[in-house]
């Protein structure tokens, strides 16, 4: 490809990706991180600590999908409008630096699992996923993660932050932040859990791994998680026992899978 712009967050993926693309192309690489309420504030750091590890140019780029009313409505299709718009004005800006392609980090299981509208934006738009097209699952990416000594090779997955609220349910800059704040205590209080406080309102719905299900549950940790999810302006805090799923709020539509 020559010149590539990585779309970069700072995960697991698109941190393979952008290590593969500056061993290959040298400075001919440029990596660029979304700034947006969607995106959890630990992530935002991360994202900016690798790259400098990583020694790659890198631009953080405010985004304004929130400006969006396709997608602060928030339909089973939010992804594809948001991934347009972002996605569309990273071309344009790779465009305009030179770069002749944008690469993202999705990989086979990506394409394979869950329901993912925004993927068909970023194929329309012509984004290239290099994992993907190198036939790489995720444990593929993380063991070679580890294998090349990368810090975010059992980093637990990330996802924006708009996920946690239901289908339909319009997407607010306070409901984000609530989201954010609320698993980010989770995970100070217990690193290495993977969280989702699932938005319903006046309503969290907690999900952790199945493993970790007794540790939140615990009295006096319980008692923690309340204190602190009130403070946030939550009025009830439910726990869900089946534990973690990914993309569990997709079970209300017809995802075609």
């Amino acid at each position: 490809m020559g010149r590539v712009v990585v779309a970069f967050s700072g995960g697991v993926d698109s941190t393979l990706l952008l290590k593969t693309s500056k061993d290959v192309l040298g400075d001919n690489v440029l990596a660029v991180t979304a700034k947006s309420p969607t995106m959890a504030r630990r992530e935002q750091g991360e994202a900016e600590e690798t790259a400098r590890l990583l020694a790659v140019e890198h631009l953080v780029v405010e985004t304004d999908e929130m400006d969006l009313p396709e997608f602060v409505s928030n339909p089973p299709e939010r992804c594809y409008f948001c991934k347009k718009k972002r996605f569309g004005d990273l071309m344009e800006l790779a465009r305009s630096r030179g770069f002749p392609f944008v690469v993202d980090g999705e990989n086979v299981d990506d394409a394979t699992t869950d329901f993912r509208p925004g993927s068909r934006a970023s194929r329309e738009l012509g984004v290239r996923s290099p994992l993907r097209e190198a036939g790489l699952s995720k444990n593929e990416v993380r063991a070679l993660s580890k294998a090349l000594g990368l810090p975010t090779w059992n980093r637990p997955a990330y996802a924006c932050l708009a996920s946690r609220i239901p289908y339909n349910s319009p997407i607010t800059a306070e409901k984000l932040r609530q989201i954010d704040e609320a698993e980010e205590a989770i995970r100070e209080w217990a690193p290495g859990t993977v969280v989702r406080v699932r938005h319903y309102g006046d309503t969290a719905r907690l999900e952790v791994q199945p493993d970790k299900i007794p540790l939140v549950a615990e009295t006096g940790f319980r008692n923690r998680i309340v204190g602190r999810f009130k403070e946030l302006g939550f009025t009830y805090v439910t726990l869900d026992l089946e534990g973690y799923v990914m993309g569990s709020l997709n079970r209300v539509i017809d995802t075609g899978k």
